[in-house]
């Protein structure tokens, strides 16, 4: 079975809104999850020498291979069920130019989406697919 993990920023609302999307879309339930700031996320970040107070970006392990930003996003799209692969296509577009976009949503996330003061915390139907 395909590893895939989705490591987000936990107190983001627009993150949290990402995981629930992934999960609403994901109907084969082969995505888990775990916040940025959990052990589990700070543990993989060192694994793989990424600095969590670099890391402005969704962090997606899939079989061991990290993409951040654009790439991350759209390897995710990939995965869903649905039409939701068709955004795949974009990954032509040099990452340079993708990330453009990306980086400017990333640095203003607080202030147009909003942050909370803890990160989320899973439904009960939910745990099984949260890592840490």
């Amino acid at each position: 079975m395909t590893e895939r993990i989705l490591l987000f920023d936990g107190v983001c609302n627009l993150c949290n809104a990402s995981v629930d999307f992934v999960i609403r879309h994901d109907g084969k339930q082969r995505f888990r999850f775990a916040s940025l700031q959990s052990e589990f996320g700070q543990k993989v970040l060192k694994e793989h020498e990424l600095d969590q107070s670099d890391i402005d970006s969704v962090v997606y392990l899939e079989n061991g291979n990290v993409h951040l930003k654009s790439s991350a996003a759209l390897r995710i799209f990939l995965r869903l069920g649905g039409l939701w692969p068709l955004m795949g296509v974009f990954i032509i577009v040099p990452p340079f130019l993708r990330n453009v976009v990306y980086d400017l949503i990333a640095k203003n996330r607080y202030r147009w989406f909003g942050r909370k003061e803890t990160c989320r915390v899973p439904t009960q139907e939910e745990r099984a697919r949260f890592l840490g």
